[in-house]
């Protein structure tokens, strides 16, 4: 190890002055994306980040994450807020520190690969609302899918982060797809693309320490691009594995602010930052500044979002991610999911299926979109197969893959999986070969034309190309034409607070406050009564102030206490009837509130349902009213945790009625339509 690289240990000092190391490690923050991504579902708004902004553009970060990955997609569907808009305001708050993104290469920010002319857009846009480092990620490593974005990345003159998404096929780094060789190629690829640095993007925790050496070590003596280092904590291993890529001469490394850290996020700054102080290595950053930010998180932000923390474990590592390499995130959603379809019990067999479906499907990386694509693949499967029929239920998305619509995969996808996908696909049964950008039409102009009057810029536009429907859906809330649910609206502290107090309560049973009042003194008014409940006797003293008996005791005799009954008074004679007084007007009963269930067949409608197998969103109708369609054939597309199903008729006939439009939200067993 080069003397360069060697950790070396001089006298500690603690202050902020102290003198700079000969080779400081660099820290990428990523709080404000990763972070909130990763704990709390991306659900972290944009007011909640202008509080620590300035103060973490003076910590001294390489560059602070801000936008990308699931931000985007968030932000407009369930947040109502403007994701360019995002960038625009941080810019006016941190001006000294680089912004970047996370770009799923030709993905962009969503679930598929999308065509040339967006892509090229999208970036350019990107770029000009104030994004300057371009963390690029292909979900298969296939680099053809960087050739467009990288271009235009290039041209805007901002920052090219080639990324290699890392994943094993051992329980350790080896085995005959990914290793070494693997990634020491991949690096080489990355460069050759003028890679300003070049990422391992360890999405699930997977990195051993001593492989994390390894590999830093030979993409070091490889390539001259500095070398980053992103490994998520979900095993518990990242922070072990940041030393050892520091010693072998790392040169970024991604962490959280503390509030923001561990479980599914990532290690925290502070522990490494004192780790290192005194070396050669050493960050430089001041403990007390971090300390102050992490203040202004843990008082005025982070209560905000408690309640989506999820504290069903005690354990902050999640070993088995070992196990199905899948990344926490996708476990959340897919548990979620199997709750909604009241499956939870399936899980384990989830688990058993899923590297199954892996292989089959190419042994690809799980990362967004490919843990989607696999995770969704296998709740289907577990679901809907039986011990006839494998692949019953098969994703558009699947069907794209095996096309060859997300690139070439690390191994062939099983060949009889393939050929069920692609039986009646509309673009061929043969897969492809090229680019997969190569067979995809341009898509701005139509999306242009299909926002006209609606959309106000180009950014609108792009959200709505990216995500037609939600998009779509966004803009009318962002200009006035639709009220947004009270669901996406933005909640202060002080309601927050509020909430916790009524929750306190509730828990200690004092949700409705009772009035306390004092006992009058007892007079000699006082009567004695015996009360016999069941087999329980209870002495009750009783007397009358004013006419209106008040209970003034209530004494429960100790158990064996013999008890002797009074006998019982004769029943006295029934006085006469009263003449009966005019009846007053019956006041209407009230109607009981109807159970919440599935949305019922339309009125007057008969004829076979066509279900919806699982919760989700309706994309769209491929028929309508009055259309003949045959059994089989495709109705409806339900999209399921970001991942498209086709629904097919369960019967010949038309279509006499449909309960639902594109863009609604449906539960399990919801009537789609009815065919008769």
């Amino acid at each position: 190890m080069s003397d360069h690289n060697q950790v070396k240990i001089t006298k500690m000092d603690y202050s902020k002055d102290r003198p700079a190391a000969e080779n400081p490690v660099k820290i990428q923050d990523l709080t404000l994306r990763d972070g909130h991504q990763s704990l709390f579902a991306t659900r972290g708004r944009t007011e909640d980040m202008i509080p620590v902004a300035e103060k973490m553009d003076e910590v001294g970060f390489w560059a602070l994450e801000t936008w990308g990955g699931a931000t985007f997609d968030t932000m407009h569907r369930f947040l109502n807020e403007d994701p360019w808009e995002r960038i625009r305001t941080l810019k006016r708050y941190i001006t000294k520190t680089p912004f970047s993104m996370l770009l799923r290469a030709q993905n962009l920010v969503g679930y598929r690969n999308y065509a040339d002319d967006l892509a090229e857009a999208f970036v350019k846009r990107a770029s000009e609302n104030g994004m300057d480092i371009f963390r690029t990620f292909d979900a298969l490593n296939d680099y053809r899918n960087f050739e467009t974005v990288v271009r235009v990345i290039k041209e805007c003159g901002k920052h090219f982060q080639g990324c290699i998404c890392y994943t094993m096929t051992e329980p350790r780094m080896g085995g005959e797809v990914y290793n070494i060789d693997y990634y020491v190629s991949k690096a080489k690829d990355l460069e050759a693309m003028g890679a300003d640095s070049i990422c391992l993007k360890d999405m699930a925790g997977l990195i051993a320490p001593y492989d994390a050496y390894a590999v830093v070590k030979a993409l070091k003596a490889a390539v001259k691009a500095p070398i980053h280092l992103h490994s998520h904590f979900t095993s518990g291993m990242s922070p072990m594995s940041h030393l050892k890529a520091i010693e072998a001469g790392v040169d970024i490394i991604d962490t959280c602010m503390s509030p923001y850290a561990y479980r599914t996020s990532h290690a925290a700054v502070e522990p490494l930052v004192m780790t290192l102080i005194g070396t050669n290595r050493d960050t430089g950053f001041d403990i007390k500044q971090l300390a102050e930010i992490n203040e202004i998180f843990e008082k005025k932000v982070m209560p905000k979002y408690r309640h989506l923390l999820d504290d069903s474990k005690v354990s902050i590592i999640d070993i088995s991610v070992l196990l199905h390499q899948t990344p926490g995130g996708m476990l959340s959603n897919l548990v979620n999911q199997l709750r909604e379809m009241d499956a939870l019990h399936k899980i384990d067999e989830v688990y058993k299926e899923l590297p199954r479906v892996r292989k089959e499907l190419g042994q690809i990386p799980l990362v967004t979109p490919t843990s989607q694509i696999v995770g969704i693949q296998t709740v289907n499967n577990v679901l809907f197969d039986d011990e006839n029929e494998r692949y019953k239920m098969i994703t558009g998305q699947v069907k794209d893959l095996c096309y060859g619509l997300y690139g070439k995969t690390a191994i062939p996808i099983d060949s009889d999986v393939q050929k069920k996908a692609l039986k009646g696909y509309p673009r061929g049964e043969e897969p492809i070969t090229c680019r997969p950008a190569e067979v995809l039409e341009p898509e701005l102009e139509q999306a242009k034309r299909d926002t006209e009057g609606l959309a106000q810029d180009l950014d609108d536009v792009i959200t709505y190309a990216l995500y037609p429907v939600t998009g779509k859906r966004f803009l009318n809330w962002k200009y006035g034409k639709e009220d947004p649910p009270e669901a996406v609206k933005a909640r202060t502290l002080e309601e927050i607070k509020k909430e916790e107090e009524l929750v306190k309560l509730a828990k200690l049973g004092k949700l409705v406050q009772k009035s306390e009042k004092k006992a009058p003194p007892k007079t000699d008014a006082i009567r004695t009564f015996n009360v016999f409940v069941d087999n329980e006797y209870f002495e009750v003293g009783v007397e009358e102030p004013g006419g209106s008996p008040i209970i003034s005791y209530v004494q429960q005799l100790p158990a064996g206490v013999p008890v002797s009954r009074p006998a019982l008074a004769a029943p006295k004679p029934a006085a006469a009837p009263a003449p009966p007084k005019p009846a007053a007007p019956a006041a209407p009963a009230p109607t009981p509130p109807k159970p919440k269930a599935a949305a019922p067949t339309p009125a007057g409608v008969e004829g076979t349902p066509l279900k919806a197998p699982m919760p989700g969103m309706i994309v769209k109708y491929l028929k309508q009213v009055g259309d003949e369609v045959n059994k089989g054939e495709t109705v409806v597309i339900l999209e399921a945790m970001k991942m498209e199903n086709a629904l097919q008729a369960p019967a010949a006939g038309a279509v006499k009625g449909i309960n639902f439009s594109s863009g609604d939200s449906v539960a399990k067993d919801d009537v789609l339509c009815v065919i008769g």
